[in-house]
This record gives structure tokens, C-alpha cells and sequence, in this order.
């Protein structure tokens, strides 16, 4: 098995490079309107949003800043298959333009796709552990001028219409199924157990410019809605953690950003993917080994024997799963009609066996 990568230095607003209905599934971060950190990019692309600012409109760039990512979200919905799924991690913001008030950007984010003609599905709170022993905003002890504070983030999910359809017993839908216990970890509609990510960015200014999410977060989607071979969008690729996730994970990925030093920086990561690959596979083993250890000491052994491990496993389901390292990656040739990537890389991968 080995799976393509494409990494375009471009605005996700015009992704000439993908035909209609050619990605099965999108996991983007995209930069949060009215958070500060992200006014001069979302000014860069729409001048109407200085002009909200300057004047302290928070409404009016509020929906500016919404009308720029509305751009990118109907390329999402023209490239995305019939059937394929749309995951969006998404904060509100909070801001005093003339007076304090929240800003609900996964609101806005969710009719967007509605709008689209996508079906919402149920989505995820991402719960941000913090050790701010300062976190409260307003007056403090005293009612009623203190804040919530904005503890957790969204990851929306939307499907393209119908539930897609596979041939029966397609061999790369049962080997990409997922252990019975991180089914019922990761489709929980709270994830708290995912802490944030520390960027390990060379310079200050590209670190201050980053806000990624952190790697088990598109790991986790992309193995919860796709199989092996898909391939995988993030419009917003940032430092590149969705496509370090699909080629952990065995997928095809096309990743756009904007600015070419995190281009640059993503290039420079994909030699970590077979480390990186090799120990997710085996903290996934160890924990499943683990559970069983525990399944059995309480008397409930699981009913099935894996095909290709020593160890059961809970469901029928899960029999035929099987993982494959990467095992090396190499740059790959940067062609393309409507214009060739900044960069393309190939991955190779064999099954790990025991």
C-alpha cells in the first residue's frame, strides 16, 4: 500500500487542482473570526473587515470575516464526494468592541453547511483543560459582571447527503475498523481527555501566526470517517497536522495554506511520519492488549479472535482490522493541470503483523 500527498501554497478560496466529488472527507481548523491574532489575515482578504474593526463594528466584521470563510466552504462542498464527511474544529470568540460580547462562530459555521446542502451530524465539544489559576473574566467574585469562560471548542460534523455506500465486504472498510473500546472513546460527544499541542515552530513570528490542533484530534477523524486509500482535505493547513494524521493513518491527503513558510515547515515534518506512524500503532496494540488484560480479570473475555493478531476483540466487526506502518517517505513528482503543488510526497507501507 502507499497513498499521495499534495501540499499547495494557495488560497483555499479557488482549488482548481481537485476535480468536483474527489475527497471523501475534509478535517479543518480554520483561523477563527474575532480572535485577534487572525485580524490582519482576514483584513488582507476582505478590506471591509479593517474597516468593521476600525470602526468598532463587531457585527459588521463578524459577518465579513463569515463571507471569507463562506468562499472557501462552497470549494469544500463542490470538491467533496456525495456521501463524504466534513469535520470543522471551531472556537467562539470573545471580544469588547465598544462593549464585551461572545461571538458564535460554530453558529455560523453550522448554517453555513446548512445552507450548502449538508446534513449536520452530532458534533464534538473539545474540552480545553487550562491551569490558568487567572481564567475569569469581568468582576470576578462579584455578581453579576463575570463571564463563562470559553473552556472548549467544536469539532462539527456534516455528511454530503446520503450515507455513503460500499460494495459488500469491501476488504479496506473492515481493515480500517477501529478497536470496540476507542469507538466508545472517540464517538463520545465530549473529548476531554485530548490536551492542546505545543508548537515546536522554529521562530517566534510563524509560532504566534499558529493555532493547531493538536495530532490525536484529526487522527481520530480521520480514522472514525474514512477507510484506507481515501483521501483527506484540510483547506487551512497551517503546520500540516491533518496531513501528518492521514499519512499516519494510510490515507491519501490534499492540504492548501496560504503562506509558504508553513509549507515549508510541513515539508520539513513528513521524515518524522514512520516514527511517528510506528508508535501510534503500537500505543493503539498496547492499549487494546491492556483492555483485554482487564476484560479478562473481570471474567467477560472477548468473543471473537482478531484474523491478524494473537488477541481478541469485542464485535464481528472488528476481526479484519489490520494496521500498516509507514515505512518510508519520499518527495514525489509535483504535477498537476490546474497548476502543480508546492510540494508532493509519496509514503509506503507495510502490514504490521504479529
Amino acid at each position: 500500500m502507499d497513498t499521495t500527498h499534495a501540499i499547495h501554497a494557495a488560497d483555499a478560496r479557488s482549488m482548481d487542482a481537485l476535480p468536483a466529488d474527489s475527497v471523501d472527507l475534509v478535517v479543518t481548523s480554520p483561523p477563527y473570526p474575532m480572535i485577534e491574532m487572525w485580524d490582519d489575515l482576514f483584513a488582507d482578504l476582505d478590506p471591509a473587515v479593517a474597516g468593521a474593526l476600525e470602526r468598532g463594528d463587531g457585527a459588521a466584521a463578524f459577518d465579513a470575516m463569515h463571507g471569507v470563510l463562506a468562499e472557501v466552504w462552497a470549494e469544500v462542498a463542490r470538491v467533496c464526494r456525495p456521501g463524504g464527511i466534513v469535520c470543522v474544529n471551531v472556537g467562539d470568540a470573545t471580544r469588547t468592541l465598544e462593549r464585551f460580547r461572545v461571538y458564535p462562530n460554530h453558529a455560523r459555521v453550522l448554517e453555513a453547511f446548512a445552507d450548502l446542502g449538508f446534513e449536520p451530524l452530532p458534533d464534538v465539544l473539545w474540552r480545553k483543560p487550562t491551569n490558568s489559576a487567572a481564567k475569569f473574566m469581568g468582576s470576578g467574585t462579584l455578581p453579576p459582571n463575570a463571564y463563562v469562560t470559553l473552556e472548549h471548542e467544536y469539532v462539527l460534523v456534516f455528511r454530503n447527503g446520503d450515507r455513503r455506500a460500499f460494495e459488500a465486504g469491501a476488504d479496506r472498510r473492515y481493515e480500517s475498523a477501529y478497536f470496540w473500546e476507542e469507538r466508545n472513546r472517540w464517538f463520545s460527544d465530549v473529548w476531554a481527555d485530548v490536551t492542546g499541542d505545543l508548537q515546536d515552530l522554529p521562530d517566534d513570528e510563524r509560532r504566534d501566526r499558529s493555532a493547531a490542533f493538536p495530532f490525536e484530534i484529526p487522527y481520530r477523524l480521520v480514522n472514525m470517517y474514512s477507510v484506507y486509500g481515501d483521501t483527506v482535505l484540510d483547506p487551512f493547513a497551517g503546520t500540516g497536522t491533518t496531513t501528518l494524521a492521514a499519512m499516519v493513518a494510510g490515507r491519501n491527503s490534499v492540504a492548501y495554506e496560504r503562506d509558504p513558510a508553513f509549507v515549508e515547515a510541513l515539508a520539513e515534518r513528513v521524515a518524522e511520519v514512520p516514527g511517528m506512524s510506528r508508535a501510534v500503532i503500537e500505543r493503539r496494540l498496547a492499549a487494546h492488549r491492556e483492555f483485554v488484560e482487564e476484560r479478562r480479570a473481570a471474567g467477560d473475555e472477548p468473543t471473537y479472535r482478531a484474523t491478524h493478531y494473537e488477541f481478541p476483540v469485542v464485535t464481528k466487526q472488528e476481526r479484519d482490522l489490520r494496521f500498516y506502518e509507514a515505512t518510508g517517505v519520499r518527495e514525489a513528482p509535483a504535477a498537476g493541470a490546474a497548476g502543480p503543488p508546492a510540494a508532493a510526497f509519496e509514503v509506503d507501507y507495510a502490514p504490521v503483523g504479529e
